[in-house]
């Protein structure tokens, strides 16, 4: 494998944004403006070792940077590679740690390697950490100065910027805002903790009510949409009820506003950020209940003044692991100086 980078700091740098899940790799091409121009998504083997998982990624990323040609067939310099990694992982080192859904890293210095191959600058971080960087930058975060990120899918991850940089903490493990108990006597995490919000309000919780009002007897379209079956319900079928009107759905996102409000109260009192951002899968069902959330703050929240935070959408939705990636090099190089900052 040959090196990716070429001449310095070009009007035309891009970066590679990598985003690895369980199950595929998703890189693509960035410029400094935030826009992706291309992307590609490959399987990730997690079952042929940490060789084999390195070389699900650097198959993304060599098929990506083949497509870093301008109109005239010039070949791009590629100035660093930013990756989104499931943690639990170390954004100092680049090590990723122990992932329970990439079983081939365990202690694997993944930037160190990708660095080694491609001789560019190389940063990993965590998903919403990542993606709350790239709101920051580019997205709905732009010309705030202090930022809290959630995003809501299978589970709740959070970021907590401060002065436009991540804020990891002493060892890089802070900002597990998905995992601030609510309940002490409400579910139990798969953290271990009993009454987390990512317990209570992610995708997995809001099936599960859902699930669980329909065992009563209770009619509702969801059960249509399982063709019967309450175990087969997912969240994608309570949100197509639920914009369909059928009122399960309708009290199950109320439900899910009035814990998310709760949550959202503490974060304000902790923090009190200049702007809420809320992304993931579930985003669009939450849409339309934002506006709700903040009224119902009114209870849960000491700060008077919660309402001058906004709580908005963000911009990247399925591609925030890309853009995220490709933020963290940007920042990375930017504060090396190797790159200067958009708009400069």
């Amino acid at each position: 494998m040959t090196p990716i980078a070429e001449s310095k700091n070009e009007p035309n740098d891009l970066v590679i944004g990598v985003d690895i899940g369980g199950t595929k790799v998703a890189a693509g091409l960035v410029d400094a403006t935030g826009k992706i121009l291309r992307q590609n998504r490959n399987p990730m083997v997690c079952n042929d070792g940490a060789a084999g998982g390195l070389a699900s990624v650097t198959t993304a990323i060599e098929t990506i940077s083949a497509q870093a040609v301008d109109a005239t067939g010039k070949r791009s310099p590629i100035r660093g590679v930013g990756i989104c990694s499931p943690g639990p992982l170390d954004p100092k080192t680049g090590v990723v740690i122990n992932p329970p859904n990439l079983p081939c890293w365990r202690d694997f210095p993944l930037a160190a390697e990708i660095s080694r191959i491609y001789h560019v600058p190389v940063k990993v971080d965590n998903d919403a950490n990542a993606a709350g960087l790239a709101e920051t930058m580019w997205g709905s975060g732009q010309g705030y100065r202090n930022v809290f990120y959630v995003t809501v899918g299978t589970g709740i991850g959070t970021a907590i910027l401060m002065d436009g940089h991540i804020y990891h903490g002493r060892t890089g493990a802070a900002g597990e805002g998905g995992h601030m108990t609510i309940d002490y006597k409400g579910p139990r995490c798969g953290c271990g903790k009993p009454g987390c919000i990512e317990a209570l309000a992610a995708g997995p919780a809001i099936a599960r009510r859902a699930r669980a009002k329909i065992e009563t007897g209770r009619t509702s379209t969801i059960l249509d949409l399982a063709k019967g079956k309450i175990d087969d319900i997912t969240t994608e079928m309570v949100a197509q009820a639920l914009a369909a009107g059928d009122p399960v759905a309708k009290e199950v996102l109320h439900e899910t506003v009035e814990l998310l409000a709760i949550w959202f109260g503490n974060i304000v009192d902790l923090l009190e950020p200049d702007v809420m951002i809320v992304g993931g899968g579930v985003a669009s069902m939450l849409e339309p209940f934002l506006a709700e959330i903040t009224d119902r703050m009114s209870g849960w929240c000491v700060n008077q003044r919660y309402k001058e935070i906004p709580l908005i959408l963000a911009r990247y939705r399925q591609d925030a692991g890309i853009a995220g990636g490709a933020a963290l090099c940007f920042d990375a190089v930017r504060d090396a100086r190797s790159i200067e900052p958009a708009g400069r």
